[in-house]
């Protein structure tokens, strides 16, 4: 006994034709491109060397005095490198006089700490700690 044909049988003379002519009219119209140019409306992003890369810094031969001047400006703090502040930041503490000389004898604006009882001995700590001995 013959065996049951199973699925679909060989593909026939049309389908054959059929995929012969959808590759060859691929292959008329498929261009091989060879030849690459940049996109003129796209911009372009430099890369920039890299400062820590071997390769690149061979050449370019290391000056100590130079790199010391340079570590030394880097330490120094603003209100010594600038004469003004260079940021909004900077501006909140830069002058560090105050504006109105202070008068000790003056209780309206001078509160020193007083010394009662308590303060000699110290605050006891909360939830039932020791105090300060």
């Amino acid at each position: 006994m013959a065996a049951p044909p199973s699925g679909r049988g060989p593909p026939d003379m049309r389908e054959n034709r059929f995929h012969a002519e959808r590759a060859k009219r691929e292959r008329q119209w498929q261009l091989l491109f060879t030849q690459y140019t940049v996109n003129p409306f796209r911009p372009i992003h430099m890369v920039t060397r890299k400062p820590m890369s071997w390769h690149e810094n061979i050449d370019e031969p290391i000056n100590a005095d130079e790199f010391l001047t340079v570590l030394r400006r880097a330490a120094v703090a603003p209100r010594e490198k600038y004469a003004e502040p260079q940021t909004e930041a900077q501006e909140i503490g830069w002058h560090l006089t105050p504006l109105v000389p202070l008068d000790r004898s003056d209780i309206r604006f001078y509160f020193p700490l007083q010394t009662t009882e308590i303060t000699i001995h110290g605050y006891p700590e909360p939830r039932g700690g020791k105090s300060k001995d």
